[in-house]
């Protein structure tokens, strides 16, 4: 059942990532002239928190050439180029090496690995391009001394167990190669753990079952290899019993580095109050993504009954069981941009407040110290005023706008995230 997807999701081998990514002109930030009648003291004064704090994108991903046209910016570039990190004053981000579904098979397990390994040279040949505005930064220390330098520090970041090709100790390669947040899930569960968001047949309405009940054997061994490292654990689009599971496995706390709320937007991708309250319970950090689809309260009647008309429309089911998630995997790629478009026109427009929405709740819910914000640009990421890194600026104001104090944006911003990282380090067992 996974053929319609792997083909379509077949890497374009290379490296001819035109790196358009320099090449960008990024979204102007905002100017306190640009600000309402009265305003204008309240924008200086974000602007002077947002240069202290450490401006910190807890999960974007690498563009390369099978990279969707859609989810980049609009001139065809990266969201978080270079260019775009410096004009937003980004002092880190997460680059996730990341890879899609695919068949349970050595065969296919071997092509993730393949695209994951590229993806990472991809990143390190950014980084060796553009010297003067980024580097690769592989602890705490490292991301403040490049930040302190005036570039921005490129943290990696693994998503989905599939490219690790059933052999934990493919953790250790990463690890060694720099790679310091991982994530074992993406769409669809893998040999390691469940995912939130089980493969679809959009031609039967039916759902894969639970693989493992949360983490398999292997899960089980990859969140200690990562423990033992000083790896940071990412739980992010697993399934709720596979985030659990890992919270009670991990020795350190974990992070959700592109999780949004359930309770506001009834997604599957999203976080349960009783996942949020067990990342809390843990120490760990989650991270809000300006991704539309997973911030709109889409559970009013009229706006399910567009997304039913949508989803008639491109030749899926209606109604189903399994709680509502938007994005399916169809086969044909003129199919999703129309699907997609549709979905985007029910849902209505996500802003910035929409997104401080989510992070009020979390902070209502388990405190200051456990919210950050990760991105997920680069994959079908970006709403009203925060579409790209050169926009950053935007948060900080919506978060001062709604009462947070400079210490606390910078806690969301990046304190929140070096905090667990350092936690991580500290508990780093093997070499």
């Amino acid at each position: 059942m996974f053929a319609l997807v792997a083909s379509r999701r077949t890497f374009v081998a290379g490296l001819a990532l035109a790196f358009a990514l320099s090449a960008c002109t990024p979204s102007e930030p905002v100017a306190a002239k640009d600000a309402p009648p009265g305003e204008t003291e309240l924008v200086e004064q974000a602007h002077v928190i947002h240069r202290k704090a450490l401006v910190l994108d807890a999960h974007a991903d690498i563009v390369m050439p099978s990279t969707a046209a859609n989810f980049l910016s609009p001139d065809g570039t990266s969201k978080v180029d270079p260019a775009k990190l410096k004009a937003g004053e980004v002092g880190a981000v997460v680059m996730a090496i990341a890879v899609g579904p695919g068949p349970r098979t050595p065969a296919a397990d071997a092509d993730a690995r393949a695209q994951a390994d590229a993806q990472l040279a991809a990143i390190q040949a950014l980084a060796a391009a553009n010297p003067g505005t980024v580097a690769i930064a592989r602890t705490a220390d490292e991301i403040l001394a490049t930040r302190a330098s005036g570039k921005t520090a490129l943290v990696l970041g693994f998503q989905n167990a599939r490219s690790l090709q059933g052999d934990v100790s493919a953790i250790d390669t990463f690890y060694d190669a720099g790679v310091r947040v991982f994530a074992l899930n993406h769409l669809a569960h893998n040999d390691f753990s469940d995912s939130s968001r089980p493969f679809h047949d959009p031609v039967t309405g039916l759902y894969e079952p639970d693989a493992h009940d949360g983490l398999s054997a292997l899960g089980l061994a990859a969140i200690d290899r990562i423990n033992a490292l000083g790896g940071v654990v990412d739980v992010s689009q697993a399934s709720q019993e596979s985030t659990l599971a890992t919270i009670a496995r991990s020795k350190t706390p974990v992070i959700a580095s592109h999780s949004n709320i359930r309770a506001i937007s009834n997604a599957t991708r999203n976080l349960s109050d009783e996942e949020i309250d067990a990342i809390g319970k843990s120490g760990g950090v989650i991270h809000v993504a300006p991704f539309s689809a997973y911030l709109i309260n889409f559970s009013t009647p009229e706006k399910l009954a567009a997304i039913d008309a949508a989803r008639k429309a491109a030749g899926l089911p209606a109604a189903y069981s399994y709680p509502y998630e938007l994005y399916w995997e169809l086969p044909d790629p003129a199919a999703r941009t129309t699907f997609t478009a549709a979905i985007r026109e029910a849902l209505g427009p996500a802003t910035v407040d929409i997104m401080i929405d989510h992070i009020d709740y979390i902070v209502k819910r388990i405190g200051i110290d456990h919210v950050g914000i990760g991105t997920d640009f680069n994959h079908g990421s970006g709403i009203e005023g925060y579409d790209d890194a050169s926009q950053s600026f935007a948060v900080t104001l919506g978060l001062l706008r709604r009462g947070y104090s400079a210490e606390d944006i910078e806690k969301i911003w990046g304190g929140n995230f070096l905090r667990v990282l350092r936690a991580s380090e500290a508990a780093k067992t093997s070499n």
